[in-house]
């Protein structure tokens, strides 16, 4: 915390430079801070928090029940141990659309760079599992309306996300996201296409910035980087990736100790405590504890 060097704005002006790049950008979900660290170090473009891992974290699904300040709270702590650029998923908004609006502005005062909000309807379903029920198109325009005019900062990303695909088919919803992008949507994220040709066709349909996500186990097959380069998509999420694996080592490490009784033999499979350390810039904190330990007042007499 103590040396991160970028403030919220510079780190909105790198994300949105990073749009306008021509490049895919690769966001991993970070689950804590302590992950979002670990993401910058590794050297990512920058960080994801997703809506999904937050209830999950909270032992809850992912169908509304973790609310705003929940959200708020998380993207807080993660964007401000990292200088990569962190958007975050808003679900719906929480709410109609001037608690949208309230959210953006907390959003933007938490220091993330951007956000996403969906045209479900609540209580939400995770974007992957069938029976999802979206709300009208005008109902989501004016969502993004509000979003959008909330905004402070004009560089603060915001990202529609569409669900309409597994429910009115394709045509529709690349009509409803072009509606999106009217009404001020920064990015657009169709969510559970079915093939790279339905990437492909909302690619061309839009002349903004696109997000593709790579969640595991969901409707999308799980393409690399240089097949998403190719299809023209700036930015890649990838939501659960940590903490599925983190949860995976913790079942089959909590699994050894009750069958052998001690940790000895998965020491492998563990974060050594130097690497933990190393992680948490343990050194630095310490130099910069004898630093104000060390400075001393003379009694000098001022001229």
């Amino acid at each position: 915390m103590l040396f991160t060097k970028k403030t919220a704005a510079q780190k909105r002006l790198d994300f949105r430079d990073m749009l306008e790049d021509g490049k895919l950008h690769q966001f991993p979900g970070a689950f804590n801070p302590l992950c979002a660290q670990l993401i910058e170090r590794k050297g990512f473009d920058g960080v994801y928090i997703s809506g999904a891992v937050m209830a999950a974290d909270l032992c809850l699904p992912d169908i509304g029940i973790a609310n705003q300040q929940e959200f708020v709270t998380r993207g807080q702590q993660i964007a401000r141990v990292t200088d990569l650029p962190a958007f975050i998923d808003i679900d719906t908004g929480f709410g109609e659309p001037m608690s949208a609006a309230r959210t953006i502005r907390l959003m933007e005062e938490a220091g993330l760079a951007g956000c996403h909000i969906e045209d479900q309807v609540m209580p939400k379903r995770c974007g992957h599992l069938d029976g999802k029920e979206i709300v009208d198109t005008q109902a989501m325009v004016q969502r993004v309306r509000a979003a959008a005019d909330a905004k402070l900062d004009e560089n603060f990303v915001l990202i529609a996300r569409s669900d309409a695909r597994a429910i009115e088919g394709l045509d529709k919803a690349i009509d409803r996201m072009k509606a999106y992008v009217d009404a001020g949507a920064d990015m657009i994220f169709p969510e559970a296409m079915k093939s790279e040709q339905e990437f492909e066709a909302v690619r061309k349909a839009l002349d903004v910035p696109i997000l593709a996500n790579m969640t595991e186990f969901g409707k999308s097959r799980l393409l690399n980087k240089k097949e998403l380069e190719e299809l023209g998509f700036n930015v890649v999420i990838y939501p659960v990736t940590t903490l599925r694996l983190a949860m995976g080592e913790a079942d089959r490490g909590l699994d050894a100790i009750l069958r052998d009784g001690d940790q000895n033999d998965i020491l492998d499979q563990m974060q050594h405590r130097r690497d933990l350390y190393d992680l948490l810039r343990y050194e630095e904190y310490n130099q910069f504890d004898q630093g104000l330990f060390n400075f001393e007042v003379t009694d000098t007499p001022m001229e």
